[in-house]
């Protein structure tokens, strides 16, 4: 076991001890080597220190001068992750020259090479990789760089910026040397040089500041940029409307590459994207791919402020900047889409990813207390968690409210790096809410529980609100948390009689209505305005179904009411017709085909494996085919009617009327796959066959693969063909066979990694094949291990090339602690095996930690 990690904790932050206040940059790439000269100049802010310590990660120094004096060695030390310059002035410039090898680095941090690209990702403390610094993210410079390299092979030369020098005078070598005005931490350094194409746009900012826009990729895929460079303007465009913030720099540069460990980066004028959130066309891309770069475009501007102009103190403070600019980014998405399809859809995200990860051995509050290795912390907690509690500030202070606390904040706090607790204080300032007391959200961990008991009597209807909230990771008792509730109460005939936001914050609590006619119906935590799960002693599933105004609360209880019948079905194997009529009544409703396509899908896996004290797959599974089963035989006509009626193959338009026309018929189309029939086996043969779409081909494939093996083969088969140079539509392929319900499963995954187009350098790949696999729970838990000794396998080897994605795998096995006997003891004896490794990183050591204590 690995005995040297160390844990970091937030009650041990100092100040910084010196300021750098600017940071010099030579860049000489070679194909063997990097040669970087590092002048920074640099200031004492606490007097009794004398040496200065800077981070730095596998350093091999070539020259070190302190105000242009070459030191000797014993002036400095140098250490395995740090360098130590002893007996320095109160200012002083430092000088630093070191070699690093980017065509080596498979961890995909700090520089390296993606392909015949050179890019870096330095968010949380890769930039120590590239030259010592004081890499924290409370240290921002101002940052000038110069970047030279083969003139043919790196024509285009990128960094942070303004671009303010050419250097042409040489016969193979070219330079270029980039200026940021605006001061920021190292985290958010970037270069990137390689032959690249691109595309070209431009945007006038609200003050009248005309921006060139650019969007470079590798030859020959410019074609692809183009709903990017849309989505990019669409969102400059809502920051100034939404949040009065315009863009502050001459240029915007985004470039797409292959080997990236994360979605993107919002490197300051400079954003490194995974090529996956960049390219799309209508032959490769599906319509959840142009709405995931739509948003993850915007995610990364709308970090510009809500990131870089401020930024965090330290890395505790992760979900100041991406639990607020993910709850911006949401709203974006609203409203391009469809408000009430785009909150169902994060909350699914949230509850399929979050709440799974909130009842894991590895729960953690937004804001960590905490962490081994940072890179384990960018969680959907941090995210999407963070995300929602901005969501209940928002709710809480009310939309003009809310404006005015963030002009505040970006007016007190722009150029800073601050805390969550800065961001509290803006929003307490412009609203009336318990600050104390909403910091909860912010220190505790675990999913709370709501439970609702309400009564009727004399006019008068009651509702008794008890929170249940679960104890920390350690077994520590958490206090009640404080949460706007929106809730409703509609009549029998299925009218809305009153909307209120309740405010919740105690243990237990009575609301009361007088002059009620009747007992009216509750519809609660409507548009899921709180983070919870509730609990109710008598529900009406089937009444809000039908008649809800709420989309939301409609949606959940549908959720909600084929969860409870699931879970009839593992109990009694008996099915609720009651649920099964109103399921009938959602195939008749006329509403949006995109929303109605959220209703009428059943309750995920993972949905339902969250309802059971111990999980066993096989029932989960069994109990969910049974309930589609009969839905799909009693209603087989009406879902083919759906589909035929909504069915278009030549059309590949992204218009919303279109995209939901094939979220319907292809809902219908996976519902109706269940009776196992040649004639719906025929329909999605022909789907793959003519359909203009990687939206319908993708569905036809999926279908096939686990209903129709002879056809499966020969529409993979052609797939395969077609597809097998276009990356991105590969994991698309990867993704369906590792997660088929075929019994040779992990058999073809195994074979599949030996594959050419397979590389396991490329996180896409990797996550496409292995981590599907990995979330194919019927096969993964298999009861004879194979599926724990694959991925334990995996996480070793992988672990060696790039620790990231390996502890990201490592992920799978959370919900080790809610399996049976047998299956705990066989996920603990391969976990074993894996923390026993030696050299295994620091990244996979913390997950699994925790997931063994």
């Amino acid at each position: 076991m690995n005995t040297e990690v160390k844990a970091k904790y937030l009650k041990d932050y100092k100040k910084p001890a010196y300021a750098i206040e600017s940071v010099d940059l030579l860049f000489e790439l070679f194909e063997e080597e990097t040669l970087v000269t590092n002048t920074m100049q640099i200031k004492k802010i606490d007097a009794s220190v004398n040496d200065l310590t800077l981070d730095a990660v596998n350093l091999e120094l070539l020259e070190l001068s302190l105000n242009a004096l070459k030191l000797q060695e014993s002036r400095y030390i140098i250490e395995e992750e740090h360098l130590t310059v002893l007996n320095v002035p109160d200012a002083f410039e430092l000088k630093i020259k070191n070699k690093i090898y980017p065509q080596d680095n498979t961890e995909l941090e700090g520089l390296y090479k993606s392909g015949d690209i050179f890019c870096t990702q330095n968010e949380p403390e890769g930039f120590r990789s590239i030259t010592p610094f004081l890499d924290r993210p409370d240290i921002m410079s101002l940052f000038t760089t110069t970047i030279f390299a083969d003139k043919k092979k790196y024509p285009v030369l990128l960094s942070n910026g303004n671009k303010i020098k050419c250097h042409d005078d040489f016969n193979e070598r070219h330079g270029v040397t980039w200026q940021d005005p605006h001061p920021k931490p190292s985290y958010l350094f970037a270069l990137v040089a390689g032959n690249l194409g691109s595309i070209s746009d431009e945007f006038t900012t609200i003050q009248g500041n005309k921006v060139a826009l650019n969007i470079y990729c590798d030859l020959g895929n410019e074609q692809k940029c183009h709903h990017a460079m849309h989505s990019l303007k669409a969102s400059m465009k809502w920051d100034e409307e939404k949040y009065g913030r315009a863009y502050d720099l001459d240029i915007y540069n985004i470039v797409a590459v292959d080997s990236f460990n994360m979605g993107a980066m919002e490197n300051k004028g400079l954003n490194i994207f995974n090529s996956a959130y960049v390219l799309a066309d209508t032959d490769t891309a599906t319509d959840a791919n142009f709405m995931g770069i739509e948003s993850v475009i915007a995610h990364e501007y709308f970090h510009n402020w809500t990131g870089n102009r401020i930024t965090c103190r330290d890395w505790f403070q992760l979900t100041l900047k991406e639990g607020l600019t993910v709850f911006r980014d949401q709203c974006f998405s609203a409203d391009m889409n469809s408000v009430q399809v785009q909150r169902i859809e994060d909350v699914k995200a949230l509850r399929e990813r979050q709440f799974v990860e909130d009842a894991s051995p590895t729960r953690h509050p937004i804001q960590p207390e905490s962490y081994i290795s940072m890179n384990n912390f960018y969680t959907a907690t941090v995210y999407e968690k963070g995300a929602e509690v901005i969501r209940m500030v928002y709710t809480l202070l009310g939309e003009k409210n809310y404006r005015q606390a963030m002009d505040l904040y970006f007016k007190t706090f722009d150029g800073q790096a601050v805390t969550t607790n800065d961001f509290l204080w803006a929003m307490h300032q412009c609203g009336d809410f318990d600050l104390e007391l909403f910091k909860r959200w912010y220190k505790q961990s675990g999913t709370p529980r709501l439970h609702v008991k309400d009564s009727f009597e004399n006019g008068t209807y009651s509702i008794v609100l008890t929170q249940k909230v679960p104890d920390d990771v350690d077994g520590k008792k958490q206090k009640p948390y404080y949460y706007p509730l929106k809730m409703g109460l509609l009549d029998r005939d299925g009218n809305e009689i009153l909307a209120e936001t309740l405010i919740i914050s105690k243990e237990s609590e009575t609301f009361v209505f007088d002059n009620l006619k009747e007992k009216p119906v509750l519809s609660i935590n409507r548009d899921f305005s709180a983070p919870i799960i509730v609990e109710q002693e008598e529900n009406n599933y089937a009444f809000l179904m039908k008649y809800d105004t709420n989309s939301f609360t409609q949606y959940e209880a549908t959720q909600n009411f084929a969860l409870r019948t699931i879970n009839e079905i593992i109990e009694s194997s008996a099915i609720n017709n009651d649920f099964v009529d109103a399921y009938g009544h959602l195939l008749d409703l006329d509403v949006d085909l995109s929303y109605k396509a959220l209703l009428l899908e059943l309750p995920s896996v993972s949905a339902i494996m969250q309802l059971q004290k111990e999980i066993d797959f096989d029932v989960i599974y069994d109990a969910q085919d049974q309930l589609l089963l009969h839905i799909a035989q009693k209603y087989k006509e009406k879902l083919l009617d759906i589909y035929k009626q909504n069915h278009l193959p030549a059309s590949g338009s992204l218009a919303a009327k279109h995209i939901a026309k094939r979220a319907i018929k292809n809902r219908a189309l996976k519902i109706l796959s269940i009776l196992k029939n040649s004639e719906v086996a025929e329909l999605a043969q022909k789907q793959y066959e003519e359909s203009l779409t990687m939206t319908d081909r993708i569905v036809a494939l999926d279908v096939l693969e686990n209903l129709h093996v002879s056809y499966a083969e020969v529409a993979l088969q052609d797939f395969y063909n077609r597809y097998k140079d276009e990356t991105l539509v590969m994991n698309k392929y990867f993704a369906i066979l590792a997660s088929s319900s075929r019994y040779d499963v992990l058999e073809r995954v195994e074979k599949l990694q030996r594959d050419k187009v397979y590389d396991e350098k490329v996180p896409n790949l990797v996550r496409s094949l292995v981590g599907s696999f990995a979330r194919n729970h019927k096969h993964f838990h298999a009861k004879d291990g194979s599926g724990y000794k694959f991925l334990a396998d995996k996480i070793i080897e992988i672990d060696k090339i790039n620790p990231q994605i390996a502890s990201g795998l490592c992920g799978a096995f959370k919900v080790c602690d809610k399996m049976n006997k047998h299956n705990q003891e066989l996920i603990k004896k391969e976990l074993s095996r894996v923390i026993s490794t030696q050299g295994l990183s620091k990244n996979s050591f913390e997950i699994i930690d925790k997931i063994l204590k």
